[in-house]
């Protein structure tokens, strides 16, 4: 979707997220040493993570704790950052000053939005989350009040169960138009988009334009160290699942992305090596 923006040139290594051991560091480096165990993002636009070695900027590496996994840890970093910048989007703050809201997750099951559930929850909100039937069971233990399946007519329509309207909406799939979130929405809802295109920036801007008190707002990523220490450290505490699909060895490593792009994964994707 992204031609002829990205990737920049060809032979391209993507990936951005990896969890791994510190092998060298930069001269100015003193915030780890060799042989630290760390997590983080690499720049999304070089990408590089499908590799035996690869060069990460310090400001978005953490500490990896020993109660986390390589794969749980290399599952966090884009996924749950996205998770927790859109509920922060929607007004979630994550401390002591936080209101239970309505909040409705669409594709609970997959790699972002298994993760916004469970943040959701740890706010206290009451959440209502979609995904498909084989994972109403997974979706309900992570948490969920309530379970939609999206291929039901009231799935479909993002019905709540209990008749609830949602003072925010975490929107982690596409194909679902403003005229279905709408009257489903409380008179403030907002709409947080994780893969807003530009119909969704028009509507936006619409919204803005008429004075609606119902918004769509487009989240765009924007890379934290402070957020990813919070994710690792809820992670430590148990506090922060990771659901991984399946993992591949890198010699393998189109079919994991082959089945990342299918859009029917529960949970992350992994590659080891």
């Amino acid at each position: 979707m992204l031609r002829p923006f990205l990737p920049p040139k060809f032979p391209f290594t993507p990936v951005a997220d990896v969890a791994g051991e510190v092998a060298e560091l930069g001269p100015e480096v003193s915030a780890f040493k060799k042989g630290d165990k760390v997590v983080g993002m690499l720049n999304f636009f070089n990408g590089g993570g499908l590799a035996e070695f690869a060069v990460a900027p310090v400001g978005l590496m953490v500490t990896r704790p020993p109660e986390l996994s390589p794969p749980e840890a290399a599952s966090l970093p884009t996924a749950a950052m996205t998770a927790l910048q859109a509920l922060k989007s929607a007004g979630t703050k994550f401390d002591a000053t936080d209101k239970p809201s309505n909040i409705l997750i669409t594709a609970a099951s997959g790699g972002v939005g298994h993760y916004a559930l469970q943040l959701a929850k740890h706010a206290g909100h009451h959440v209502t989350a979609t995904c498909g039937a084989r994972n109403i069971e997974l979706i309900k233990s992570l948490g969920a009040d309530e379970v939609l399946d999206y291929k039901t007519p009231e799935g479909a329509k993002l019905w709540s169960p209990s008749g609830k309207k949602y003072d925010a909406v975490i929107h982690c799939t596409t194909n679902i138009s403003w005229s279905t979130f709408e009257p489903n929405l409380s008179t403030e809802g907002k709409v947080i988009d994780i893969t807003p295109t530009l119909k969704t920036m028009a509507t936006s801007m619409l919204k803005k334009l008429t004075f609606s008190k119902k918004k769509l707002v487009p989240l765009l990523l924007s890379p934290k160290s402070e957020d990813m220490k919070f994710l690792v450290d809820m992670a430590q505490e148990g506090k922060l699942k990771t659901i991984v699909d399946s993992t591949h060895p890198l010699t393998k490593a189109e079919e994991a992305w082959a089945k990342s792009m299918s859009g029917h994964a529960t949970g992350k994707i992994v590659v080891e090596m």
